[in-house]
């Protein structure tokens, strides 16, 4: 075959494909529709947990499972929000981390402006309890960050965690708990837009709160439906997937009350996967949404599929 100055030029072009790697992934947010609602999963980032240490089981069964399911330790553990839109109201479930773990969180606010809306937009912030990656992102620099929305949590976690007293008869490494608590809520407690519930409440037309007390005092789950479409959002019931699905008597270390915590998750597993509720969870991987499907004592989890919206 002849080679013309044509295919010569071809052959000879620069590769492209060769540009450095982007490093970066697209906005940490996945939307679906819930009946009339729609319900946006944003994410706040991952953190790498040394999950051998903190589940109370033997570290090597630990890692053989995590590496059944392709993991190491540490694990890179997702931090997930969920915004419910019911066409009256915007909730946030959780706020994420803010500047209380580290640089790889506190990315909430910024995937709820890539998902379309502002925060000033958010009428109420729904806690599931108050470790710092659930209410580090209600303020920045002791400043509001969500300056029309307010704020509700079980009165049980906010008694524990704003206690001055608990905090000081804490033991040394527990004390950045209360004192994140502290920083996160007090300036919506002086705005007077803290507004503490007790035990099972309908918050919203759509949405109630249930108590699952047992990974915090005051640990909470809420029931999002609409048109008989129902969605579970269920907090810290559950933190490494690979392990507790097939052990959900697994307990962990950042548990109040291990055998509590313990049965507040066979109870709403067990409920979720008899009636097919989608399900959403705090550290699953990113969307963290899907549904569980019983195995005798075990679970297995069902992620959901990418859906467009139209």
């Amino acid at each position: 075959m002849k080679i013309t100055p044509l295919i010569a030029a071809l052959f000879a072009a620069p590769a492209f494909a060769a540009a450095p790697l982007a490093g970066t992934n697209a906005p940490g947010f996945h939307r679906i529709t819930l009946g009339d609602f729609e319900v946006t999963a944003i994410s706040d980032g991952t953190v790498d947990l040394p999950v051998d240490k903190l589940l109370h089981e033997p570290a090597e069964t630990t890692t053989k499972a995590l590496a059944r399911n392709f993991q190491s330790v540490p694990t890179e553990t997702s931090v997930n929000g969920f915004l419910i839109n019911t066409g009256s109201k915007l909730i946030l479930v959780d706020t994420g981390a803010g500047g209380l773990f580290g640089p790889t969180l506190g990315k909430l606010v910024a995937n709820i402006k890539a998902s379309g809306y502002q925060p000033e937009q958010i009428d109420e912030i729904y806690l599931t309890h108050l470790h710092p990656d659930h209410v580090g992102g209600l303020a920045a620099n002791s400043q509001i960050v969500f300056p029309n929305a307010v704020v509700r949590a079980d009165k049980r976690d906010t008694d524990f965690w704003l206690s001055q007293a608990n905090q000081d008869k804490a033991p040394s490494d527990s004390k950045d708990f209360f004192q994140g608590a502290v920083a996160s809520l007090s300036p919506y407690a002086t705005a007077q837009h803290l507004k503490p519930f007790s035990g099972d409440t309908e918050l919203a037309p759509g949405v109630r709160a249930t108590s699952s007390y047992g990974h915090t005092p005051g640990h909470t789950i809420y029931t999002v439906e609409s048109k008989g479409k129902k969605l579970v959002l269920i907090g810290d019931l559950i933190h490494v997937g690979a392990v507790q699905f097939d052990h959900p008597e697994v307990t962990i270390g950042f548990d109040s009350d291990a055998k509590s915590a313990a049965a507040a998750r066979a109870k709403v597993f067990q409920a979720v996967a008899k009636d097919g509720s989608l399900v959403g969870a705090s550290h699953l991987s990113f969307p963290g949404l899907g549904h569980l499907r019983s195995n005798g004592k075990a679970y297995q989890w069902v992620p959901v599929a990418y859906t467009q919206l139209r």
